[in-house]
Formats: structure tokens, sequence, C-alpha cells
């Protein structure tokens, strides 16, 4: 298993998986080329036996101490194994490493394993967004993560960056 950073070059891959993971409502191609290639964020990409298993975006503009989790996708037959995770900490090493105190993010209320995957990192539920999510109108759970707390939390954590857990999200759209 390896995470990097997702290219222009991934995109037909990502699109494989977005179309998958998210039926009712994907992002076109055009709007997930936009968001490769902007400066504002970061992609990653998670792969298996050189086949890509799961992707990850953030957006945090230069210079604003906000970030916020774009989306997350594991392929089906990848869930809970605890990519959800590790896509997850590489977005947020990544809101560090761009110096963003904080990072947000909206949860499907009807997406359970999603939801304690943030709360087992540190993101507490700030509100609720009625009927966010289209076409179904399903509520948005939204999170926000105290970023400076969360590092030293993962610093002195032994060796958890890439351990599995039950509480992996299988997909998700933030």
């Amino acid at each position: 298993m390896s995470v990097r950073a997702a290219t222009v070059a991934d995109l037909d891959a990502i699109m494989a998986l977005e179309r998958a993971s998210f039926p009712t409502d994907a992002w076109s191609e055009t709007l997930m080329r936009g968001e490769l290639a902007s400066p504002h964020g970061r992609y990653f990409v998670l792969e298996e036996e050189g086949r890509l298993v799961g992707y990850a975006g953030l957006r945090a503009p230069a210079g604003s101490k906000d970030a916020d989790v774009q989306t997350i996708a594991v392929a089906a037959e990848a869930r809970g194994r605890g990519h959800g995770r590790t896509l997850l900490r590489a977005l947020l090493a990544e809101a560090a490493a761009r110096r963003a105190a904080e990072v947000f993010l909206e949860v499907r209320a009807d997406n359970p394993a999603a939801q304690a995957l943030y709360l087992s990192e540190g993101f507490t539920e700030l509100g609720r967004r009625p009927r966010y999510y289209q076409p179904d109108g399903v509520d948005a759970i939204v999170m926000r993560l105290d970023l400076r707390g969360w590092s030293d939390r993962v610093t002195t954590t032994a060796d958890t960056a890439t351990a599995p857990t039950e509480s992996d999200a299988p997909r998700e759209r933030t």
C-alpha cells in the first residue's frame, strides 16, 4: 500500500472510483481535473499492487488558517482495512504543512462509519446542513478539527498512522 500526491495522470482511475462511489452525485471530469490542478489544494491517491483503490482531497488556500476536506473515497473491495484513515491522515498532515489551524468537513448523516472515523481523529460536530446532499436530501453533519491538538496527539501515539480500524470510512463526499 502506498499513498502519493495525485496528478492529472490519475484522472481516469479517480473518475472510475468517483462514479462507482458516488453514483447519484459524482463530480464531473472537468471539475475533478480542476481540483487536481488547483494550487489551493492537494489530492492523494492510495494504491495497492499498482492499482488505485482510494483518493482524497483537501482545499487549503495559501495564507488561510482553515482547510476543508473535499472528498474521500475507497473502492468497495478495499474498505475496512484502514485506507480511509490513511487518506484522512494524509490530508490532515498536508493541512498542517500548509499551516492551517482548523480543518472542516461535511459528512452524510446516514454514514455512521465515516462519522466514527472523523470522531476518532478528534473532529467535533458543529451543526447540520439540512438536505445538503442531493438528490436524496440527506443532511450533512458539519465537523471541525483543531489541527494543533490532532498533531500533538498523533505525534505522541506510537505508529497509528497506518493501523486499520473498524471505523474506516468506506466512502464519503465531504
